[in-house]
């Protein structure tokens, strides 16, 4: 058989060299082509060195090696083709979009210490001091002023800086609801906004509100009523908040270091730069392109096998309607770098997807069984990744989005631009795999799963959720989030094995566990919640869902919260661990006998209340009481003995009364990554990473 391949790659190589195209096999006996920023793209692609092969040298961009690649293999997407980059910048003239022609492509940066970059942004060059504004600097762009470079966010070596605004930290606080009608209207509290900033097109109004967030035009003032007048409108009653916060960005706040304007009218940039930075010296990059790569397949024929492997994605961003943008929840209009539709089994490996406007990686209609692996998302506008897509819940085969395996990633600084941006977003999607990633940093939720309010099938089923770890969400930006959230019928879902932490909404809804409306048949089961602001377990609404051995630990105001009574059994909560020395036990409403929901088996400890039984409330029943309605019967009030207080993941002590329960101690050592992610962590085995291959459909035409 090794024979026959290398004969085989012998062959496509001297067709290749008819063509025009000349490869290199290298181990695997795959055909290379390679690209090099100082290559030419009349070379052939076949050395790596520009400066030892010239005509036999590298190409200059990733564009010509694609099309290299579609004219080698002819009429046939068999031949698996590498296109690999060196070290160093690759800058995209425009975005890269592949289609069916594409498929058994591998787009891979070299091996070693220095990365491969592929950049969706141009430099700003011609900086001068700013006249008149002590530390600033200027620069006139003249492709903004003519509208061909969008220029919605400004790099700087590396990290994005932020738009001048005021305030610069604290926000704002309306002085009431915002208006429903037509313009939005703002009331502002006396001495907030400035009359003069109306006088800057330019200007624009950050607001967040709820689970939501606004970025829209400054259209005007009214002094006498106190009210800013923005674009667009109505808005939803739901989004109701009667102190939304907010603030301006304009260029008339430049006035702190690391802040930067632009004006769309002439292409004047000004920039105030950190301490030790000088645009002169440093690479100042401005973004051009909205998405980086695109796949694009069809029903009929999908785009296949395509790898991305040791890329660092970078400065690219969505732009900004002219009439502004109100983010809904999640952020789901909000884009991917790269994003794909109708393009299965691919895999994205050990990439790096840094400092991007919008979402990291966006898996759209009829993408099914990618792996995305050991890949670090970090400093991104939205969220990290986003698999499925929010209508269609009776998806054909072709159009289904299904069996992902999203594993030993890092998901870190996210929402930088968009607030409500999750970190792992599964909408319309089933049977997919979601381990041994770390989330954390964020002003929304963590890991979000379903896409339907109430409890009409959808797709969303069998999906697991397990070894991640969840941290430092929310951070009292936005309200009403998890650590996990789940929406609508799940049957077969199991979250387990999760650490979560840290979960601070702003005015209420910091949960760690949260099975909202219509949340049905979804298992959650040996996880740790801790420190969260609200409770560590909450359902608003849903059915037959089952909540065992978890170890709920000093969440705050309360450890367990239920909003709905429904004339069915919302949940069984059974062999858990509560643990609190703050809040009370439980929260909102706890109506109903068992027919509506069962609790029992379970240890509760409150050192404020010790082993003394009838000092426990259960809302504003006594134990006693409780008991008489058919709850916590088998239940015991005792020291669980946590091994340590702080770190409760590191389980109990052998003693524990909680064993003579029937609870098991949870091994939380798996959590997180099993190899170090980015682009120069190792691979795992694809027994350990690879897609659920269980796709089948529930009933009905599904079958």
């Amino acid at each position: 058989m090794k024979g026959f391949i290398q004969r085989r790659a012998r062959v496509l190589a001297v067709a290749a060299w008819q063509w025009g195209v000349v490869v290199a096999c290298v181990a695997g006996d795959m055909p290379v082509i390679h690209v090099h920023p100082m290559g030419e793209d009349g070379a052939t692609g076949q050395h790596a060195s520009p400066a030892l092969f010239r005509a036999r040298g590298p190409v200059a961009t990733l564009r010509m090696a694609l099309e290299r690649a579609r004219a080698m293999r002819s009429n046939t997407t068999s031949e698996r083709v590498v296109i690999r980059l060196a070290p160093g910048r690759h800058h995209l003239a425009a975005t890269l979009r592949l289609g069916p022609e594409d498929s058994n492509t591998t787009i891979e940066g070299a091996a070693g210490a220095m990365p491969t970059v592929l950049s969706g942004g141009v430099e700003v060059h011609g900086w001068t001091r700013s006249p008149g504004r002590s530390g600033a600097w200027e620069a006139i762009v003249p492709e903004v002023a003519s509208g061909a470079l969008q220029a919605e966010h400004l790099h700087v070596d590396g990290r994005r800086m932020v738009r001048a605004r005021m305030p610069n930290e604290d926000p704002f606080h309306a002085a009431g609801p915002l208006s429903k009608g037509v313009p939005t209207e703002l009331p502002f509290k006396p001495g907030d906004m400035v009359p003069g900033w109306t006088n800057d097109p330019d200007a624009r109004v950050v607001v967040w509100m709820k689970w939501t967030d606004m970025h829209l035009p400054l259209r005007g003032l009214d002094g006498a009523r106190s009210v800013a007048v923005l674009a667009q409108g109505p808005r939803a009653d739901w989004m109701d908040e009667p102190d939304a916060r907010y603030w301006v960005e304009t260029g008339l706040a430049l006035d702190a270091p690391g802040e930067w304007h632009v004006e769309r009218r002439t292409g004047r940039m000004r920039f105030l730069p950190p301490a030790g930075v000088e645009p002169g010296r440093a690479r100042v990059v401005a973004t051009a392109l909205e998405q980086l790569l695109v796949l694009e397949g069809t029903p009929t024929r999908a785009v296949r096998n395509v790898t991305l492997r040791r890329l660092v994605l970078t400065e690219a961003a969505p732009s900004m309607p002219t009439d502004g943008r109100m983010s809904p929840q999640a952020a789901v209009d909000v884009a991917g770098a790269v994003s794909a539709r109708h393009a299965v089994d691919c895999r994205v490996e050990h990439c790096e997807f840094r400092e991007l406007g919008g979402y990291g990686l966006e898996l759209g209609r009829g993408c099914q069984g990618w792996t995305v692996v050991a890949n670090r998302f970090e400093g991104l506008g939205a969220g990290g990744l986003r698999l499925g897509e929010a209508g269609e819940r009776h998806p054909s085969a072709e159009d289904a989005n299904h069996s992902h395996a999203v594993t030993d990633n890092e998901l870190r600084r996210l929402g930088r631009v968009f607030a409500p941006g999750v970190g792992i977003l599964v909408m319309q999607s089933g049977t997919n795999r979601i381990l041994h990633n770390v989330v954390s940093d964020l002003y929304y939720t963590g890991i979000s799963v379903g896409w339907t309010w109430g409890y009409e099938e959808s797709p969303c089923r069998r999906n697991e959720l397990g070894w991640n770890l969840i941290e430092n969400v929310g951070q009292q930006r936005l309200s009403d989030m998890g650590g996990i959230y789940t929406l609508g019928p799940q049957p077969g879902t199991r979250v387990h094995h999760n650490l979560i932490r840290d979960i601070d909404s702003y005015r209420y809804g910091g949960w760690g566990l949260y099975t909202d409306e219509g949340s049905t048949g979804i298992v959650l089961e040996n996880n740790v919640v801790t420190r969260c602001r609200d409770a560590g377990f909450h359902q608003h609404y849903g059915r037959d869902n089952l909540v065992r051995n978890n170890l709920l630990a000093f969440n705050r105001n309360h450890q367990l919260m239920r909003t709905r009574d429904e004339p069915h059994s919302s949940f069984t909560f059974t062999r858990n661990v509560v643990v609190h020395d703050e809040g009370t036990l439980m929260g909102s409403n706890w109506k109903g006998g068992p027919g509506h929901f069962l609790i029992n088996h379970n240890l509760y400890w409150d050192p404020r209340r010790g082993t003394n039984a009838v000092a426990y409330h259960f809302t504003d029943v006594h134990l006693p009481d409780w008991r008489a309605t058919g709850h916590d019967r088998d239940s015991i009030f005792a020291d669980p003995m946590l091994r340590d207080r702080d770190h409760p993941e590191r389980g109990l002590r052998p003693s524990s009364p909680a064993f003579d329960l029937g609870f098991h101690d949870i091994d939380m050592r798996g959590v997180g990554p099993r190899v170090a992610t980015g682009t120069r962590g190792r691979s795992l085995p694809a027994d350990e990473t690879g897609p659920s291959r269980d796709w089948t459909r529930p009933m009905g035409r599904w079958r």
